[in-house]
């Protein structure tokens, strides 16, 4: 596998940064949090390296940022 891309999204309640990917073969996944971007990464990383066996894991991983723009009555 070349690339994964994990969608993130700011948990609500938290406000921490949560990163979540579906193996598209059905097993599993990967969902990790940070309470920054920095953090964030490094969990990813740790969390790619677990997930995938020895010479498995994929060249890069990209983030896909979910934001969904709130608009107030002003």
């Amino acid at each position: 596998m070349e690339e994964i891309t994990l969608q993130v999204e700011r948990c609500e309640e938290s406000g921490w940064l949560v990163a979540s990917w579906d193996d598209p073969d059905g097993s599993g996944g990967i969902t990790t949090q940070g309470k920054d971007l920095r953090e964030l990464q490094d969990q990813v990383r740790d969390a790619v390296h677990c997930h995938f066996d020895p010479g498995e894991a994929p060249q890069r991983i990209r983030l896909h940022f979910v934001n969904d723009l709130v608009l107030v009555k002003a």
